[in-house]
């Protein structure tokens, strides 16, 4: 349907509603795909904070907070944490041969130039994780939540379903297991919610086993 008419939307809808009739309970496994992804996305940024605290001798975990707490305290008491992990000058032993063919040590000064971009991008780095790991947190309480809870569900569905009768919302998501609820959900967010609207009535209709005018 290159232009969307009645008839195409109607035909849209109906394919959708055959489709979730059709594969009614049997979603649980997509979702769980996705719940899963979710877990990982979560195990990823923590593990990514946890070796990063490893590659800098355990200086990561508390870099951020530390270079926070460096710019409040007073100039004569202040410890640069920065510094500490990325030093800028640093002592250097040089090796060469002497006039007599033995080796000499040569002890001087070395300006470590990279450390000074090093520093900066470690402080963005630290705040960015703590931040994604926060929000990650946050998501899947969120999702456990509405794993373990079919009321937050059903209120989920409702406030997805402004337009739509309650009393239709409730009876379509009685009939619903997790992974319908979840694909119902999603596709809640990417359709206009006037269809959205027609397709909770009719699901509800056909559910009730009644035909579709």
């Amino acid at each position: 349907c290159p232009v969307v008419g009645e008839d195409c939307k109607k035909d849209r809808k109906k394919l959708l509603v055959d489709y979730f009739h059709t594969n009614l309970h049997t979603q649980n496994f997509y979702a769980f795909r996705f719940f899963i992804c979710e877990v990982l996305n979560f195990i990823n940024v923590v593990g990514q904070i946890f070796f990063m605290d490893f590659f800098l001798d355990g200086e990561f975990s508390t870099y951020g907070s530390d270079v926070v707490s460096f710019t409040e305290m007073e100039p004569e008491e202040r410890v640069d944490p920065m510094v500490r992990v990325f030093p800028k000058v640093t002592k250097c032993t040089f090796h060469k041969y002497g006039p007599s063919g033995s080796v000499e040590h040569l002890d001087g000064l070395c300006v470590l130039p990279l450390n000074i971009v090093n520093e900066k991008i470690y402080v963005f780095l630290w705040f960015w994780f703590i931040i994604l790991s926060i929000l990650s947190g946050i998501s899947l309480l969120y999702r456990m939540v509405v794993v373990a809870g079919p009321k937050v569900r059903l209120h989920l569905l409702l406030a997805r379903s402004r337009l739509a009768m309650q009393e239709e919302v409730k009876s379509v998501a009685r009939q619903l297991q997790i992974g319908d609820w979840f694909v119902l959900y999603q596709l809640g967010k990417n359709i206009d919610p006037l269809i959205y609207n027609e397709l909770m009535a009719e699901l509800a209709e056909k559910f009730k086993g009644k035909s579709i005018v």
